[in-house]
């Protein structure tokens, strides 16, 4: 049970001004920490194999989409792994995809970085429709308004190629992140905003997989990884609660399959 289940919400007025200045508030974030804050994720490969096996052959290029790159953390040191790959990264911070041009990591014959509110900017204007293999949103989706939520994922799934895969990673219900919020932070349900202004939702299984449903890409894999981050400073083993989730985007072949199903299924009733 949420310990802050009883509490009132925070008011409409600050709502309404956490959402207009969302992009204010990240980019202070980015402002504040430069690329010191995250440390760079060298365990996407470990968790997610499709980022290796999605190839139908192995000299094949595989595009990939971050959708809320930060300042690159996760496509560096996919860029260094395999050479085969092209990222296109974009994030609603400015100052974010800054970071990532300066990195001299980047190229921009293997990555295209732009900014962009998945909410509202149609991904189309800088990736190709229906050309992406692999589209990640990793801590990403958590820091979106949850009405929002399903503009954003209508927006990568029309880059997503017939058959591709959107891999997913957040903040799963009770992570110890969402204990810690003190009164006076709760938005709504299992939404809460931190003090430097930034939000953060936690998300159940049944949550997430409604959503993407909801815009036609279909699970995989939908778990929640359960981890303890050990706090050496104040000797504290922390628990960690994500969700570790796989959808697809149905081949024209499947989506056919499925509705020549529907079509039997109402011919027998």
């Amino acid at each position: 049970m949420d310990k802050l289940d009883g509490e009132v919400l925070v008011s409409d007025f600050k709502q309404i001004k956490l959402e207009k200045e969302a992009q204010k508030n990240w980019d202070l974030f980015y402002k504040r920490n430069s690329t010191n804050f995250f440390k760079d994720r060298h365990w996407t490969t470990r968790e997610f194999e499709e980022l290796k096996a999605c190839r139908e052959f192995a000299s094949q290029q595989l595009v990939l989409l971050e959708a809320g790159c930060g300042v690159g953390n996760c496509i560096f040191p996919l860029l260094e792994d395999d050479l085969n790959i092209f990222v296109y990264a974009c994030d609603f911070s400015p100052r974010a995809v800054e970071f990532v041009k300066k990195n001299p990591l980047y190229s921009p014959e293997r990555c295209c970085a732009f900014q962009c509110d998945l909410t509202k900017d149609d991904l189309r204007e800088n990736v190709p429709e229906g050309s992406v293999d692999v589209i990640t949103l990793i801590f990403v989706l958590s820091a979106v308004h949850p009405d929002k939520m399903k503009l954003v994922l209508q927006n990568i799934s029309r880059v997503l190629k017939p058959g591709g895969i959107a891999l997913f990673r957040d903040y799963g219900l009770h992570d110890h992140a969402m204990l810690r919020f003190k009164s006076g932070s709760k938005l709504g349900e299992n939404f809460y905003v931190r003090q430097d202004g930034t939000r953060s939702y936690f998300f159940s299984k049944d949550f997430l997989a409604e959503l993407f449903e909801e815009v036609g890409l279909q699970p995989v894999t939908n778990d929640y990884v359960l981890r303890e981050t050990v706090n050496k400073k104040e000797g504290l083993c922390v628990p960690r609660v994500f969700l570790q989730s796989k959808f697809t985007k149905p081949s024209q072949s499947q989506t056919l399959r499925g509705f020549e199903a529907s079509i039997m299924r109402d011919t027998e009733d």
